[in-house]
C-alpha cells in the first residue's frame, strides 16, 4: 500500500447482512473512490435484492464466501461481515489470494484464530482493518485532541459504561446471532471489543492486569414470569412485558427508528404486518427472553491496570435504556465527561466546565455508530485509494492487543483470577 489509485476501488462484500449492506452502500456515495463489483451472501432474497441494488452481475454474485476462492482475485478489497465463526477461514483464504481486507470485529472466537489472522496479513503484506468504528467517531477524535492537550493533566483513571440497552440486548444477545458463546463468542468480544480497544486507544498505555466478573442473571428459564409460553406471540403476557417481541417488532414496523432497524433484520427485509409476523411465528425472533437458548452474561465488569498505573473500569450492561456509552477520564488537572456527543472539562484551578458539542448522536449501529462507521470505512477506502496507510488507525495489530485484553479478561472472569499480560 502507498500506491496512488487513478481508478476506483473495486470491493467484495462476503455477507450482506446489516454490516455489508451498510458498508456497500458507503461506497455507493463515492463512486469515483470504490465501486462494488461482487457479493457473496447465504439468503436468496437477501443476495438478490443487494445485487439489483449494487447491479453485481451474475457471474460475481455467490451464494457462499468459498465460492470466490475457486477463480483468481475479483476485486481489490474484500469486506468480511460473515458470521463471527466464519472470520478465520474466510481472512486466511482472501489475504492469500491477495485481497486488501476489511474485517468486521471481532476478528476471530479464539485468541488463537486472532494470531493466525494477523499472520497470515503480515506474510501477504495485506492492508487489513478491524471495524473497531468507536475509534473513528468525531466525538474520539475531539476527546483525544483535548486529552493530548492538557485539558484534565495526566490522566490516572477512566471509568467506562456501555449501556447496550434492554431491548437490544433481547434482540442480539439472547433471541439473535450473538446469543450462545458456541455459535458466536462471549459478549464481551462479540459487543464490547469496540469499548476496550476504545479504553486503550483513550489511555495511550499498554495494558498490564486484567480482572473481570460477570453472569447471566436474569434471561434464565427460572425467571420467567407466572403462565409466559415459549413464543410471544401466543403468550397471555405479551402486551405487558417489557421484552415483547410482538410489541418490538411491531413498534418498529409502524414507527421507524432503532426499533425498525431489528424488524427488518428479524423479518430478513420484509417490513410487512404479514413478514413480521412469519417471522414472530416461527423465527428465532419470536422467542420468550426466558426460554431461549442463551448462555451469554447479562451484565459485566473488566477492571484494567495499564503499565504505569493507570486504571480503568468497564461495565457492560443489558438492562438501560438504549443510549449512549458513558465516560469520565479522571486527571491530575481536571475531568473530562463525555456522553458519545458532548464533552465537558472540569478544571481544578479555575473550578469552571467547558463542554463542547461534536454534533453527532446515536452510537447504535442503527445510528451508524455516531458517525464512526463512514469515517471508518472512508478512512480505509481512502488509506489504499491515496496511498496513506497512516488514516487506517485500527489496523490488524493494534486490534491483535486489544482482542488480547478480551481474552485475558474472559479467563479472569471464568477462572476468578487476575490475569498478567
Amino acid at each position: 500500500m502507498g500506491e496512488v489509485l487513478d481508478r476506483p476501488l473495486t470491493l467484495a462484500i462476503l455477507g450482506a447482512g446489516a454490516r455489508g449492506a451498510g458498508y456497500a452502500d458507503i461506497a455507493a456515495k463515492r463512486p469515483g473512490i470504490a465501486r462494488v463489483v461482487a457479493v457473496a451472501e447465504p439468503r436468496d432474497l437477501v443476495r438478490k435484492a443487494f445485487a439489483a441494488k449494487h447491479q453485481v452481475t451474475p457471474d460475481r454474485t455467490f451464494g457462499h464466501w468459498r465460492d470466490l476462492l475457486e477463480g483468481p482475485r475479483i476485486a481489490d478489497v474484500a469486506v468480511i461481515a460473515v458470521p463471527d465463526a466464519e472470520h478465520v477461514a474466510a481472512a486466511i483464504a482472501l489475504a492469500d489470494l491477495g485481497y486488501q481486507i476489511l474485517l468486521e470485529k471481532p476478528m476471530a472466537t479464539t485468541e488463537a484464530d486472532c494470531e493466525t489472522i494477523a499472520e497470515a496479513g503480515r506474510r501477504n503484506g495485506t492492508a487489513m482493518a478491524v471495524a473497531h468504528v468507536m475509534r473513528y467517531t468525531p466525538y474520539s477524535v475531539k476527546l483525544k485532541q483535548l486529552l493530548r492537550d492538557g485539558g484534565i493533566g495526566d490522566i490516572v483513571s477512566l471509568q467506562h459504561l456501555e449501556p447496550v440497552g434492554y431491548y437490544h440486548f433481547a434482540h442480539s444477545f439472547v433471541r439473535g446471532n450473538w446469543r450462545r458463546e458456541d455459535e458466536s463468542s462471549p459478549l464481551l468480544l462479540a459487543k464490547s471489543c469496540h469499548d476496550i480497544d476504545w479504553i486503550a486507544d483513550i489511555v495511550g498505555r499498554t495494558v498490564a492486569r486484567v480482572s473481570s466478573f460477570g453472569s447471566l442473571t436474569h434471561f434464565r428459564p427460572e425467571r420467567a414470569p407466572a403462565g409466559a409460553t415459549d413464543r410471544c406471540l401466543t403468550c397471555p403476557l405479551q402486551h405487558t412485558c417489557q421484552y415483547s417481541a410482538t410489541t418490538l417488532y411491531r413498534e418498529g414496523l409502524r414507527n421507524g427508528g432503532t426499533k425498525q432497524y431489528f424488524a427488518r433484520i428479524m423479518a430478513e427485509g420484509d417490513l410487512s404486518e404479514e413478514g413480521v409476523t412469519a417471522a414472530l411465528a416461527d423465527g428465532p425472533y419470536g422467542r420468550c427472553v426466558y426460554h431461549s437458548d442463551n448462555d451469554v452474561v447479562d451484565h459485566q465488569v473488566v477492571n484494567l491496570e495499564f503499565d504505569d498505573g493507570v486504571t480503568a473500569s468497564f461495565t457492560l450492561a443489558a438492562f438501560t435504556p438504549l443510549e449512549n456509552r458513558h465516560t469520565k477520564v479522571f486527571g491530575t488537572r481536571g475531568q473530562l465527561t463525555g456522553d458519545g456527543r458532548f464533552i465537558e472539562i472540569y478544571d481544578f484551578h479555575t473550578e469552571t466546565r467547558t463542554v463542547y458539542d461534536t454534533s453527532l448522536d446515536g452510537s447504535s449501529a442503527a445510528e451508524g455508530h455516531a458517525g464512526g462507521d463512514e469515517a471508518m470505512f472512508n478512512a480505509f477506502l481512502d488509506a489504499l485509494h491515496r496511498g496513506r496507510p497512516e488514516l487506517i488507525v485500527s489496523g490488524i495489530e493494534t486490534s491483535l492487543a486489544s482482542h488480547r485484553v478480551v481474552f485475558a479478561a474472559e479467563r479472569a472472569r471464568k477462572n476468578r483470577t487476575v490475569i498478567e499480560m
